[in-house]
């Protein structure tokens, strides 16, 4: 009987998944634990493994293709033998069903409400419906590319859709939206001018030889979401201010001579020794680690540390959970493995979502940036940026001066959820911890 191979749900909030890469094709002998192909979600990339032994009967969906979770990718079974031919689901019943059931995913079994259905003598099998918003008619159309197309108001059921069975996916949206001409059922009719207008030497039109439109990706769309809605939805005030840095410069060179001798085997960064201080600082400050809910703040028992990391597929914020619960030689070994397994494309879809973490860091240090205003992860109430460290003229003591390192401190806050005096606070005690660390 042939086998259904599952695209898996990587996270509650995930809807759809990207393949990006077939390891193997139709016709080819896999084996259980066999990779078939990579695929990647918003955030995070995995691999496929072959569920069982056979041949791949079927690919169902091609490279660059936008599938929906828990919904049938390939078939794997005998050679010969016709996929769905002994009993097994369709990728339209597997996507759903007028019941619920369980839907196998390589090697767990995920129990899948699904929505309501209609028949489709064509492709012989129950296919999920939408209510089309605009016709009251049953449209095949991923949730996901639905609600894309209602926030820019456009008719869908206008639209052919490239997923099987004509499933309507995002791209599909997409296209339609980029077109010349896109159907929306509140775009007033233009009034055709009298006459053409004459251009001008300033109006002449641009060559296309002269750019290239570049698609963006899941990850960026995601990325301009988020910080489009963060300044949007929230009231964002950034206060600047500079610590001694010369404590932490000293235990950073203490630190690198120990690895050089042997005596110290913790690599401690000033990234680390920041979060550190940051920790600190929040537990003699509790208010500042917590959610905004709208009509109430959520106040965390633990600190859960967010890290803005810079990967190739774009930024990305993994929490430390319990992050007060360890010592800095931890926290910096748990800060170095969230942000690898990010720049691998491996880490928990779960960690990086904006609700896992109550309080944020962003340090652009390493990019010599003097001073920004970070923009809060929402529902977190606020967010430091650390900046480069600056000689700058001080009094050292006896109408003697000189130069002294100076790190530049930017904390950007929800002024919903924490007014400007508690906030000056709070920032102060991160410059207060930086200039009496000892290491």
């Amino acid at each position: 009987m042939a086998i259904a191979v599952i695209m898996p749900r990587q996270g509650q909030s995930v809807e759809t998944c990207i393949i990006t890469k077939w390891f193997r094709k139709k016709g080819e002998t896999v084996k259980t634990g066999d990779i078939l192909f990579s695929y990647e979600t918003d955030k995070a990339a995995f691999d496929m493994e072959s569920p069982a032994d056979g041949t791949l009967l079927d690919i169902l969906h091609d490279e660059g293709a936008e599938v929906p979770v828990l919904s049938t990718v390939a078939f794997i079974g005998e050679p010969g033998e016709t996929p769905g031919s002994s009993g097994e689901q369709s990728p339209a019943e597997t996507a759903g069903t007028e019941t619920s059931g369980a839907v196998t995913s390589g090697a767990e079994t995920v129990r899948v409400e699904t929505p309501e259905t209609y028949e489709n003598p064509a492709a012989g099998a129950l296919e999920p419906a939408i209510a089309d918003t605009f016709t009251g008619r049953r449209v095949r159309i991923s949730p996901r590319a639905k609600r894309l197309a209602e926030r820019n108001n456009l008719d869908y059921s206008l639209i052919s859709g490239s997923g099987p069975n004509g499933r309507i996916m995002c791209s599909d949206i997409q296209n339609a939206l980029s077109a010349k001409a896109p159907v929306s059922v509140t775009a007033p009719a233009e009034t055709p001018p009298l006459s053409p207008p004459v251009p001008t030497p300033a109006e002449k039109p641009v060559s296309p030889e002269e750019y290239s439109d570049q698609p963006l990706s899941n990850v960026r769309k995601l990325i301009a979401k988020a910080m489009y809605s963060s300044l949007r939805d929230s009231a964002q005030l950034t206060h600047h201010m500079s610590a001694d840095a010369r404590n932490i410069l000293q235990a950073r060179r203490k630190i690198k001579e120990g690895l050089k001798s042997g005596t110290e085997v913790h690599d401690i960064t000033i990234n680390d020794i920041i979060c550190w201080c940051v920790i600190k600082a929040i537990a003699l400050h509790p208010a500042i680690n917590a959610h905004f809910m709208g009509d109430s703040i959520r106040l965390f028992n633990r600190i859960h540390l967010g890290n803005a990391v810079d990967t190739p597929r774009g930024l990305m914020v993994p929490a430390i959970r319990n992050a007060d619960h360890m010592d800095l030689p931890r926290l910096s070994e748990a800060l170095k493995a969230a942000a690898e397994a990010c720049r691998k494309g491996n880490i928990n879809p779960e960690l990086i979502q904006s609700t896992s973490a109550s309080f944020t860091v962003s340090n652009l240090g390493n990019y010599g940036v003097e001073m920004f205003t970070p923009v809060i992860n929402l529902p977190q109430c606020a967010i430091l940026g650390v900046c480069t460290i600056i000689n700058r003229p001080a009094d050292l003591g006896n109408n003697t001066f000189g130069f002294v390192p100076y790190i530049g401190l930017s904390l950007t806050y929800d002024h919903r959820a924490i007014d400007g005096g508690p906030a000056t606070l709070f920032l102060r005690e991160i410059k207060e911890q930086i200039e009496q660390f000892n290491y």
